[in-house]
């Protein structure tokens, strides 16, 4: 019996291994762990350059002289610098690899965002946080992929939804930071012209996840499953044998893999089309080390020429308009939150013998006109010290809540209803939430109401990212999910845009365009195509 064994062992190992093989050969443990962890700042950084001017808005409102508009306008501003990159960054990460988009784009993301925190106008925050989105969006996209391709099948649709954990944690962060530092009396004048409030404090303190991130991010490993479809074999295999040893802790010479296949494609016909793999082009680029700005440009249309034919046009179409339609309702909401549950408790304060007139549209209308007076009669109408309720910072801090409670949900019957299943049933409850704020009677109803949607589409993003993963081959996954998430950041941008323009308009506008839109992704995940079906390299 034991004699078997070193024989079927070399039989093993002498066989070159694809990379589910050896992915499930270097186990599962402690270097997972240490990826998720690194995960918890990465994720936090993109949710806290997205998210923390929903927070200063209500507080920086005098500072920086913010009308309506102008308000929408930084709620869509990183979106702007989002969209403008996402081509660019998906190109990179296919081609140069996964981990230098992590260390540098982090790194540079917490220059931006400090560069924020030391502004003192509208137009210089709008300015710093456009380029703080084009340079997040980057890591921030490839940071799926990367976690996702550290893993097997068996542990894969787990981990998308563990970052949809770690997404709804850092959200529950932001209102719990803000809480600690806003109510603080911080006022530093500098000089006549420069001056720092607790919200630039706050702004600044929200640079250190993308400054941890960057450097954790230094010590892992490239992607063994990029390194495969470049044709570098012989570095994947380190990087399968880093993470078997802090797995295992045996050594790395114990790998039982010792070789890997060499990918190519699996089409009979038209065999050199870039439209499956470029691991067909690597002894090219092997011996074309430099290249210059022309061919390099040159390979990056060759390598989306995929996404402009059959079969993947479709589905490209196909996902990014349900990326559209989602993350628009998701965000207009999301981002709003604060500044409506401010309204909410100063209205509410301010009309304790009437809470039955407290309804969502009285208080929208309420807040129109206030924000319209103070644009006209500034400075007159600002307080020195901006003072919002603490209901604002509980009531976030209790839909942060939920949406995390709804992701371990949703993590426990996952693999009983099907990634399809969960996502149709999200949109719809979804998109049916949305528009019922609209008969949103009281502040409670506002919170309850808000935080079912809120935690239904946060977890329906999540899993719509991941149905995007299995319907693209791998070297085509990040350039996918930067686009998906260019139109999603789109969406994003026109529902922050429209949202205020439409409640002064009424208000059934705002949430009726929510709705509908939500409703529309729920219609087209019904007839998304089954992952089986297409076409992996």
């Amino acid at each position: 019996m034991d004699t078997t064994r070193p024989n079927d062992n070399k039989r093993v190992r002498a066989e070159p291994a694809d990379f589910e093989t050896a992915i499930s050969a270097s186990g599962f443990g402690l270097f997972n762990f240490i990826l998720l962890l690194a995960a918890i700042p990465a994720k936090s950084a993109v949710i806290f350059q997205t998210t923390t001017m929903s927070y200063v808005m209500p507080v920086a409102e005098c500072d920086l002289k913010l009308t309506l508009l102008d308000k929408g306008v930084l709620n869509a501003m990183t979106y702007a610098g989002m969209i403008t990159s996402a081509i660019f960054w998906g190109y990179l990460s296919d081609t140069k690899g996964r981990k230098n988009i992590l260390v540098f784009g982090y790194i540079a993301d917490a220059v931006c965002v400090l560069c924020s925190a030391m502004s003192q106008t509208f137009e210089m925050v709008a300015v710093f946080k456009f380029f703080g989105g084009f340079i997040v969006n980057g890591p921030g996209a490839v940071l799926l992929t990367y976690v996702t391709e550290l893993h097997g099948n068996k542990y894969r649709a787990r981990v998308v939804l563990i970052i949809g954990v770690i997404t709804s944690t850092a959200t529950l962060a932001l209102p719990a930071l803000s809480w600690a530092i806003f109510p603080q009396e911080w006022h530093f004048v500098i000089s006549e012209n420069f001056s720092i409030h607790s919200w630039q404090i706050f702004l600044a303190i929200c640079c250190f996840p993308s400054l941890m991130s960057g450097l954790l991010f230094t010590i892992m490993p490239e992607s063994p499953k990029f390194l495969m479809s470049q044709g570098k074999n012989a570095e994947a295999l380190l990087a399968f044998q880093k993470v078997y040893y802090f797995n295992t802790r045996k050594p790395k010479s114990t790998y039982p893999i010792k070789s890997l296949v060499e990918e190519v494609p699996s089409r009979d016909g038209n065999i050199n089309e870039s439209v499956y793999t470029i691991e067909a082009k690597a002894n090219t680029l092997t011996q074309r080390k430099h290249r210059n700005g022309l061919e390099a440009l040159r390979d990056g249309l060759q390598q989306m020429k995929p996404m402009i034919r059959k079969p993947l046009l479709g589905h490209s179409i196909h996902v990014y308009t349900m990326q559209f339609c989602l993350l628009l309702g998701l965000n207009t909401i999301r981002l709003w939150l604060p500044q409506l549950f401010a309204s909410i408790a100063e209205y509410e304060a301010l009309n304790l013998g009437n809470k039955s007139s407290s309804n969502l549209c009285t208080i929208l209308e309420y807040s129109v006109n206030k924000t319209a007076t103070a644009v006209i009669n500034y400075p007159e109408t600002c307080e020195t010290n901006a003072h919002v309720s603490m209901d604002m910072y509980i009531n976030n801090i209790i839909v942060a809540v939920a949406t995390l409670v709804g992701y371990c949900f949703a993590g426990s019957i996952v693999n009983l209803l099907g990634t399809k299943n969960m996502l149709i049933c999200g949109l719809f409850i979804s998109g049916a939430c949305g528009l019922s704020l609209y008969w949103s009677s009281s502040g409670l109803t506002t919170l309850v109401i808000s935080s079912l949607f809120i935690a239904v589409c946060s977890v329906s993003t999540s899993t719509l990212l991941s149905v995007i993963v299995t319907l693209f081959p791998t070297t085509l996954r990040t350039l996918v999910v930067s686009c998906a998430m260019m139109f999603g950041r789109l969406g994003a941008l026109s529902g922050n845009m429209l949202f205020p323009v439409f409640i002064e308009i009424g208000c059934i506008p705002p949430f009726l365009m929510v709705g509908l839109v939500l409703f529309c992704a729920g219609s087209l995940a019904c007839i998304l195509p089954s992952p089986k079906k297409t076409i992996f390299i």
